[in-house]
């Protein structure tokens, strides 16, 4: 009843309950209705039965391992690999069962509703952890030590949850899912680095996207370039984007933005007679006051007492 309720809509179709994603799935009812730990083996989907995108209200961390063939699909391309895969979806998001559920795919899902993480201090970390907001094409490559460290925790979780329910349960369960999302954290930071050729490739194309923004004169037609923009030019995630220049340069994409602001402006106020006003505008800023309160912030001084140094 419930499959062809699914079958019958179109996408993106909406799951809001752990325990009526376990019955699309094929899969047994969920020993607690906010948390469940399952293996893609146990996942028993006919392929004509498989949607193509979903949302739900809960969390979902997912290995991926073993594909078929050797392969396993992530955006738009396939990757050759022997480790696990990892990706991770926020409540809401659109899930695609192509990038998903694959025949011989092994590794394991986790599910968790935000209702169980109510009273710690993890329901508002969460949200602090970009990875959340990456695309399927930003997954987390594991070396052989590290998925047997997430394997470890997910055993400990899954023990939990299938044994007798006791006053430590839920602090326990919570504890370890901390340690897992710490963990990724780590493991993504360890990622940033060792793909050093492909991010450093990525922040020349950062710096490209911003020097075409500036000389056609988009600041003052369109205003300061946003996070987003400068993510899609990069066809990247906004938040993936963020953390990896965190890392390798130590500040956030908009703080790379406002430096490359901040520098043009220095530009502008030592080379030409320009007003003060006049730069803001041509800067993209609607108000002057939003450019001297940046400036200042940024270097300490006043744009025009900058300018008064130089003359």
């Amino acid at each position: 009843m419930y499959k062809s309720e699914f079958q019958q809509m179109k996408t993106p179709s909406k799951v809001s309950s752990i325990s009526a994603l376990h019955q699309f799935l094929g899969l047994k009812s969920p020993s607690n209705p906010l948390i469940s730990v399952f293996n893609f083996d146990d996942v028993k989907l006919e392929p004509e039965t498989i949607l193509s995108t979903i949302t739900t209200d809960f969390y979902v961390v997912a290995l991926k391992k073993e594909c078929a063939g050797g392969k396993c699909k992530y955006g738009q391309q396939y990757y050759d690999f022997d480790e696990g895969i990892m990706y991770f979806i926020a409540p809401h998001q659109v899930l695609q069962f192509e990038d998903v559920l694959l025949n011989g795919v092994k590794g394991f899902v986790a599910v968790i509703h935000p209702d169980f993480l109510q009273g710690y201090n993890l329901a508002a970390i969460v949200r602090d952890y970009g990875y959340f907001s990456y695309s399927t094409s930003e997954a987390l490559f594991l070396s052989e030590k590290e998925e047997k460290s997430i394997m470890d925790i997910i055993e400990n979780i899954s023990s939990e949850i299938d044994g007798n329910m006791d006053s430590f349960t839920q602090d326990l369960l919570v504890s370890n899912i901390d340690l897992l999302l710490k963990y990724c954290n780590r493991f993504y930071n360890r990622q940033f680095l060792t793909r050093k050729k492909a991010n450093n490739d990525l922040l020349s194309k950062l710096e490209n996207v911003l020097d075409g923004y500036f000389k056609n004169d988009k600041l003052e037609k369109d205003g300061i370039p946003t996070v987003q923009y400068v993510a899609n030019e990069l066809h990247l995630s906004p938040n993936y984007l963020s953390d990896m220049l965190r890392v390798h340069t130590g500040q956030t994409t908009q703080q790379h933005i406002q430096n490359r602001i901040i520098e043009k402006s220095k530009e502008l106020l030592s080379t030409t007679s320009l007003s003060v006003s006049e730069i803001a505008y041509h800067l993209g800023f609607e108000h002057p006051q939003s450019f001297h309160r940046l400036f200042k912030n940024r270097t300490s001084v006043s744009p025009l007492e900058f300018r008064q140094s130089f003359n």
